[in-house]
């Protein structure tokens, strides 16, 4: 027996990045330098006035037993704070925001709350896998909505119409993420607002995923679902330290909204866990009331990554869209490639350059045209992967062989094998 004989295994497919991070791993061990832009993990460092309060807290004997599931009044007070000024939301921080363990821990929380077999959630494809597989291994089905390129309203919201016209029974919630991961696609104010009056019209739940709200460049903030008047009626909107405090190994997120949803997170994790370490989150409280200079600081030095990046690849003869958001790029496949497929590309790009990015078909069958480019390196590192991947793209058919001959007979071209 293996683990596939699990009732809730046997709905997860094959992790598609495993492939990647393998071929990565052995790579390295092989003792090439490997230029890693796959994975989203922020190579900046926490501020020091973060880590010198959760030393402080730690040395407190006190502050080492259980912690509270729902997190510290502090921390929750000082969410609220961040609600307050930089969206403009008031929120009542005992029954309208909860504590997580990172925002991928909550909404796969919320799922297992909410979802009963069966049940029907609407998830944008492609998205973060957590989005719909949360669900999935909650024991409830997936309805995909296509946004493989730009999203506006004009083409969203005939999509979601079209959706929950014929599924059923009726979904019970719709996940959102903009900034996307992976598309980096954004939205205004006035999208969330046609998606809130037309889901309290249909009764369904609006799950918002906002972990990139402070990693934006063009200088127009990311909006909060929860301004739009109502909104909280039927929506919960989930954040997180890890991109804007660069704290992803200290495991520090944030549900808020909906008072139905949260108190449903909160009954849920009461089982589950004892809350985070209580010294990160007095450090966590510190990051949101402390200096915000560590933000921008982050903030220009992905604006800076972003444009060496879309530049370098633009002269080698890639281009893409510069984003205008997140810590990504979402790159569709050069034209000489594109017959090999998301994987594949992936593939060649780590044996023909020693550069790792993410295939976009992990991400859902409409991200395959694309790859997900991390700007987790410094301008040194991407300018030399820019230099090795413009040797591959300078003579495609040799890269595609040398590709092909080096992986055996297992990977094909996508026509090749339809």
């Amino acid at each position: 027996m293996d683990d596939s004989e699990f009732h809730r295994l046997k709905r997860l497919p094959p992790y598609v990045f495993a492939e990647v991070n393998a071929m990565k791993a052995r790579a390295r061990a092989a003792g090439q330098d490997v230029i890693d832009l796959g994975m989203g993990n922020p190579d900046l460092p926490t501020a020091p006035h973060i880590v010198a309060k959760l030393a402080e807290a730690a040395a407190n004997p006190r502050a080492h037993g259980y912690s509270a599931s729902r997190g510290i009044p502090g921390l929750r007070k000082a969410q609220a704070a961040y609600y307050a000024r930089r969206f403009g939301v008031e929120l009542d921080p005992e029954s309208e925001i909860i504590v997580t363990l990172g925002s991928k821990e909550g909404l796969a929380n919320l799922a297992q709350a909410i979802t009963s077999p069966g049940d029907i959630v609407l998830v944008p494809n492609p998205s973060y896998p957590i989005h719909p597989y949360g669900f999935i291994i909650a024991g409830g089905s997936v309805r995909h909505i296509p946004v493989p390129g730009s999203t506006s309203l004009e083409e969203f919201l005939p999509a979601l119409e079209r959706a929950v016209r014929h599924t059923v029974p009726k979904p019970i919630a719709l996940v959102l993420n903009y900034p996307s991961n992976p598309t980096a696609q954004v939205v205004d104010l006035d999208f969330y607002a046609a998606i809130v009056d037309f889901c309290k019209r249909q009764g369904i739940w609006i799950l918002s995923d906002l972990a990139y709200a402070e990693i934006y460049f063009d200088g127009v903030p990311p909006p909060s679902v929860l301004q739009v008047p109502g909104a909280r009626d039927i929506a919960v909107e989930f954040t997180s330290m890890s991109k804007t405090y660069s704290m992803a190994g200290w495991r520090m997120g944030f549900a808020a909204g909906n008072k139905t949803l949260i108190q449903a997170l909160t009954r849920i994790k009461s089982y589950l866990d004892y809350g985070a370490f209580t010294p990160i989150q007095v450090a966590a409280t510190a990051a949101l009331n402390g200096p915000q200079d560590c933000i921008a600081e982050a903030r220009n030095t992905y604006k800076e990554r972003r444009d060496v990046l879309i530049e370098g690849l633009s002269a080698a003869g890639w281009n893409l869209p510069a984003p205008s958001a997140s810590m990504f790029a979402w790159a569709p496949l050069p034209k000489e490639f594109a017959e090999l497929g998301s994987l594949a590309f992936s593939k060649l790009l780590l044996t023909q350059a020693n550069v790792a990015v993410s295939p976009g078909i992990g991400f859902g069958e409409h991200g395959d045209a694309h790859v997900r480019i991390a700007l987790v390196e410094n301008k040194h590192r991407i300018r030399q992967a820019i230099r090795n991947i413009r040797q591959v793209m300078a003579d495609p058919g040799r890269a595609i062989d040398l590709y092909l001959r080096g992986v055996g007979d297992n990977i094909t071209p996508l026509k090749a094998r339809a």
